[in-house]
């Protein structure tokens, strides 16, 4: 018995460039600034690539880059917009120079990058951008997909390599995957290993991804493990980190944000104005993160992605940017944020957050163990605004001053609080520390009254309205409920 029968084989980068060369009706344009010139060699490589390739160029110089797509207003040539316009204007030329009448049956597309890989030194690692804009039938309004890439390789020929094959994954996936957008992603790192390229922003659009949301998009990423942290604006668009990031002073706060509620805006409200109070601070040059984790995520088994949708359709309605992350560990998320910004940070933390940076578990894949992660905390700007919570048995308010820290790491915890990287937020609202969004869950999915005082205004709308949490109305004949059912005092 053949121990390979029935086995799916991956097909190799040269074979996807000779299926797509032998298909008589894809036909298009390439176009590659910097060091991304491996992807279109592929396809001459293969053989039969007259019948695909309209035009192959390479605007290397950068006085040629702009009078052909014109100047960025950045001086950046890496980056977005220059894409955008690379797709935009090479597209435009086959609509426009190719005549129907003699290409009736073709699709067209406009396949583009700018890259730079590592450089000399290999003080810069490289990334770069790439894209699509394709017809998935003859004549019909074209859609495109972006992607952001960071290269992992400490060579720079590895590199092109590697970009060379992800570039002919993108294309052959455009045509083969489209109705399958996971699919899709997943194919785009065939026979590329992960460690080498690093995928941390994609984004869909047009007529055949009308039904694809892209949020869901950015949490696959994290997902499958093609990069550990995105970002989406409220508007469920999703952002490259450089571009929200870049130079600001940062302000994140993490919670499960299911749903939303009274205390979670507290926080932030008060997390605000203490952070902009602090110097080297520019209340005009700081973003707000809400941050929520994988782990989160998946903290009853499997994501749920409708669950998921649930949370950034509340956050997004209130005019957030959210960073999904595979980052359990604060250190990790301090290191992530750290690469676009030498500005200083702020983190806001309720109690409980707070002490769980100080148990030894999350630190056992260090060398140096929990040391070397609050070196790292050490070695950044970074502030944390504590916010406190109520004992439910004492009534007691818990802060910084009688939170009670296992004494062999006191020392670690008052060194914190000594260089003030540990502040105290006031103004805090007094009545409402007894509420836990666990609860308002609960309350929410079994229709009891009550939990609409815990939410923010307009929120308890926007669960009933889309039926968020499986939300279920309250029964017209309320059955007695149980002790632990009844309103949080």
């Amino acid at each position: 018995m053949d121990p390979d029968k029935g086995i799916k084989r991956l097909l190799s980068a040269k074979q996807k460039a000779l299926q797509i060369n032998l298909d008589q009706k894809i036909y298009g344009t390439f176009a590659e600034i910097g060091a991304g010139q491996e992807v279109v060699r592929y396809f001459f490589r293969a053989g039969g690539a007259s019948g695909t390739v309209a035009k192959a160029m390479s605007a290397y110089d950068k006085d040629f880059s702009d009078a052909i797509y014109g100047k960025e207003k950045k001086g950046r040539y890496v980056c977005e917009p220059r894409l955008k316009k690379m797709l935009d204007h090479e597209y435009s030329l086959i609509e426009e120079r190719l005549d129907r009448k003699d290409h009736p049956d073709k699709v067209f597309f406009s396949y583009a990058n700018t890259v730079t890989t590592i450089n000399y030194q290999k003080t810069v690692q490289g990334h770069g951008w790439m894209g699509i804009r394709f017809q998935q039938q003859a004549g019909a309004p074209s859609s495109e997909i972006v992607l952001h890439i960071h290269m992992h390789e400490t060579d720079a020929a590895h590199q092109g390599e590697t970009i060379g094959m992800m570039g002919v994954n993108l294309i052959y996936g455009a045509f083969k995957h489209c109705e399958e957008p996971v699919t899709l992603l997943k194919s785009l790192y065939d026979n590329i290993d992960k460690d080498k390229i690093e995928i941390d922003m994609v984004q869909f659009s047009g007529p055949v991804f009308k039904e694809v949301d892209n949020r869901l998009m950015s949490l696959q990423l994290v997902k499958l493990g093609m990069t550990d942290a995105v970002i989406f604006g409220h508007d469920g668009s999703n952002l490259h980190p450089s571009e929200v990031l870049y130079k600001k002073n940062i302000l994140a706060i993490r919670g499960s944000f299911r749903p939303v509620t009274k205390v979670n805006i507290d926080m932030i409200t008060n997390g605000f104005k203490a952070f902009t109070q602090q110097n080297k601070v520019r209340k005009d040059r700081v973003q707000v993160l809400f941050e929520i984790t994988l782990n989160n995520l998946s903290s009853e088994g499997d994501i749920d992605e409708q669950d998921f949708l649930d949370r950034a359709d509340i956050l997004c309605s209130l005019g957030q940017t959210v960073l999904i992350s595979n980052y359990q560990e604060y250190y990790k998320l301090v290191r992530y944020l750290s690469r676009y910004t030498r500005e200083r940070m702020g983190l806001i933390m309720g109690v409980n957050n707070l002490m769980e940076i100080f148990k030894d578990k999350y630190y056992r894949d260090l060398e140096g163990g929990i040391l070397e992660a609050f070196g790292i905390l050490n070695m950044r700007d970074i502030k944390i605004f504590l916010y406190p919570s109520k004992d439910p048995d004492t009534q007691e308010v818990i802060h910084s001053g009688n939170l009670q820290i296992h004494p062999r790491l006191k020392p670690l915890y008052d060194a914190l609080t000594f260089n003030q990287r540990i502040i105290d937020l006031e103004g805090f609202n007094l009545e409402i520390l007894h509420i836990w969004s666990r609860e308002v869950l609960r309350y929410i999915r079994k229709g009891l009254p009550g939990w609409e005082d815990m939410v923010p205004t307009y929120v308890d709308n926007i669960i009933k309205e889309k039926k968020l949490f499986g939300y279920t109305p309250p029964k017209t004949k309320p059955e007695k409920a149980d002790a632990k059912d009844k309103k949080p005092a």
